[in-house]
């Protein structure tokens, strides 16, 4: 199982991707923005953060540049709708940032648990 930080501002996607991630055996923290989970990273350990790009307070590539200097090895899977400026614009520029993979909103269940399942270390305990 393991431990995973979801980070966005739309509390239905939280609650969402809590679903299908805890339905695949995993522990999942929710944090509603950027400033918020990277607090919750200096807390705790996770395996993998999620994170929404376009948020308010702190937004997604501030996050990952965040998350990179306390955590550099800590996979990371960006997501978003990309608002105004096109998911794929903004996905790239999370990827050349620090994240190690992205995915467009809207996406399945299946589609998370992939890219979940392909970035999570070989060593995670399985439930």
């Amino acid at each position: 199982m393991a431990k995973i930080l979801v980070i966005d501002d739309d509390p239905l996607m939280q609650q969402t991707i809590r679903r299908i991630l805890e339905r695949d055996t995993h522990e999942v923290h929710t944090a509603n923005d950027g400033h918020d989970g990277v607090a919750l990273l200096g807390a705790r350990r996770y395996d993998l953060i999620i994170t929404d790009i376009m948020m308010p307070r702190q937004e997604g590539i501030e996050t990952i540049r965040s998350i990179r200097e306390q955590a550099n090895g800590l996979p990371i899977l960006a997501i978003s709708g990309g608002g105004s400026l096109g998911c794929g614009d903004v996905l790239s520029a999370a990827t050349m940032l620090g994240a190690n993979d992205a995915l467009p909103k809207p996406f399945n269940a299946r589609e998370l648990i992939a890219k979940v399942r392909s970035l999570l270390p070989a060593n995670t305990p399985a439930a």
